[in-house]
């Protein structure tokens, strides 16, 4: 598993953030099925900066269980998880998750 980013902007984070999880344009916590700016490349608290991947691979932690493949959206507490249904598509997983918690690969799509 790696990480090569192609565009890595800086947010000020407007709550607390977690590691590999998508971002919002505002520096918050992406919510559900909702169009992210980005993955946290590292844990941020409320009015830190936070560098985020925003396109190219990155790893994400998984909400569920992920196809490789697969195309991906956010959770409520912006972890990544299989899209089916409605929701934006955040980009293709790399790498399977088998459920919850686990780290992936994911490619980031504009």
């Amino acid at each position: 598993m790696q990480s090569t980013p192609i565009f890595s902007p800086t947010v000020i984070a407007a709550a607390a953030l977690a590691a590999n999880r998508f971002v919002t344009f505002a520096g918050a916590v992406c919510g559900a099925g909702a169009k992210a700016f980005g993955v946290a490349q590292y844990p941020a608290a409320a009015g830190d900066a936070v560098a985020l991947n925003a396109l190219g691979t990155t790893k994400v932690e998984a909400g569920g269980a992920i196809a490789v493949g697969g195309p991906i959206k956010s959770d409520a507490n912006g972890k990544a998880i299989a899209q089916g249904g409605s929701g934006e598509i955040l980009g293709y997983a790399i790498e399977a998750a088998s459920g919850d918690g686990k780290i992936i690969e994911m490619f980031l799509t504009p």
